[in-house]
C-alpha cells in the first residue's frame, strides 16, 4: 500500500494535531487531523480522489456523514468520536460518486480509550431530583431537542474558522462524571467558559437559530444549526438577543452570560454536535479556529 502525501489547509483554517494518512486504492487518499483519536474529540477528514467527483458519500458510527467540497478534487468531512464511544477500530467508508462503479474506501479509525474525571458531591435533594411537577415539561423538552438534531440544514451554513462565543478561558469540565448524593449522574457533555454575568456572547460561526427558549435544566438556551450536522448549543443566557429562525454571522451576540437553569453560579454553558456525536467544542476551536489572539481555542492543542 503506497502512502499519499495530501498538503493543504482548511480554506483560511490552522490543521494542527495528529495528522494520519490511509490509501486503500489508487483512486482515493483520505487524511485525519484532530487534537487527539479519543471519545469526545472532532476529527476533520480530508478526502482527495484522482478524478473530479460529483458527489461523496461518508458513513461512520452507524451514521450517514456530509462532506462538503472544496475544490473539484478534494471534499472535507466532520466526524464526531462520541464521549461514549467504546476504544477500538472503526471503519470510515467513503464513495466517491454515484452507481456501484463509484471508487470506494475505507478509512480505519482507531479510538483510544480515555478517562474522565468524577466528581462527588453533597447538595440539596432538590438539586438532585427535579419535583414531579416538572416531568412532563422535561419530557417535552428532551423529545424537542432529539428532533431538532434531526434536521439539520443540507448545505454548509458556516464560513472561514470558528471563533471563541466568550474571551474567558474555558475549564476542563467536558466529559466530567457526577455523582451527587450517592447518586451517579450523566457526563457533561459542553465546555463551561468562566464568564461573569452580562458577557456578550458571540455565534461562533454562521448559522440559523432552531431553538431560542427557555428550557428546564439548561435555561434561557440558543441553538444555531451551521449545517450539514453540526449544532452549537449555548446555555444559561440571562437575556436572548436572537429567534427562532434568524440567520446569524460570525460574531453575532446571540445573548448574554447569565445563571438561569439548574446552576449554582453565572457562566457560559456551550455544547457541540457534530453528525450527532457530542464533542468538545474547545476541539473544533482547535481543528478550525480563526487563530486570531483572544479568539480562538488552540490552547493546549497537541501537535505530533
Amino acid at each position: 500500500m503506497r502512502a499519499l502525501i495530501v498538503i493543504g489547509l482548511l480554506g483560511s483554517w490552522a490543521m494542527p494535531a495528529v495528522q494520519t494518512m490511509q490509501t486503500a486504492q489508487p483512486a482515493i487518499a483520505v487524511a485525519a487531523a484532530s487534537r487527539s483519536m479519543q471519545p469526545g474529540e472532532l476529527v476533520v477528514l480530508t478526502i482527495v480522489t484522482t478524478e473530479p467527483a460529483n458527489a461523496v458519500r461518508v458513513r461512520a458510527f452507524d451514521q450517514d456523514l456530509q462532506p462538503f467540497r472544496v475544490d473539484a478534487r478534494t471534499w472535507r468531512v466532520f466526524v464526531g468520536i462520541d464521549l461514549d464511544v467504546a476504544p477500538k477500530a472503526y471503519a470510515v467508508a467513503i464513495v466517491a460518486g454515484e452507481g456501484a462503479a463509484a471508487p470506494r474506501t475505507t478509512y480505519n479509525l482507531v479510538v483510544k480509550s480515555k478517562t474522565f474525571e468524577t466528581r462527588t458531591l453533597t447538595v440539596d435533594p432538590s438539586f438532585v431530583n427535579p419535583p414531579a411537577s416538572a416531568t412532563k415539561r422535561i419530557q417535552d423538552e428532551q423529545a424537542r431537542l432529539a428532533e431538532i438534531w434531526k434536521h439539520s440544514a443540507a448545505t454548509r451554513l458556516w464560513t472561514d474558522g470558528f471563533i471563541r462565543p466568550v474571551p474567558q478561558a474555558a475549564n476542563s469540565a467536558f466529559g466530567k462524571r457526577s455523582v451527587f448524593n450517592g447518586q451517579p449522574r450523566g457526563s457533561h457533555t459542553g465546555a463551561d467558559f468562566e464568564s461573569p454575568a452580562g458577557t456578550p456572547v458571540k455565534a461562533p460561526n454562521a448559522g440559523r437559530v432552531v431553538l431560542a427558549a427557555d428550557l428546564y435544566f439548561s435555561g434561557n438556551t440558543v441553538i444555531v444549526d451551521h449545517g450539514l450536522g453540526l449544532f452549537s448549543l449555548f446555555a444559561h443566557f440571562s437575556s436572548i438577543a436572537v429567534h427562532e429562525g434568524d440567520v446569524v454571522t460570525p460574531g453575532q451576540i446571540l445573548g448574554r452570560v447569565g445563571a438561569t437553569g439548574r446552576v449554582t453560579g453565572p457562566h457560559l454553558h456551550w455544547m457541540l454536535r457534530a453528525g450527532n456525536a457530542r464533542v468538545d467544542p474547545l476541539s473544533l476551536l482547535a481543528l478550525v479556529g480563526t487563530g486570531t489572539a483572544g479568539t480562538s481555542g488552540t490552547t493546549g492543542t497537541r501537535r505530533d
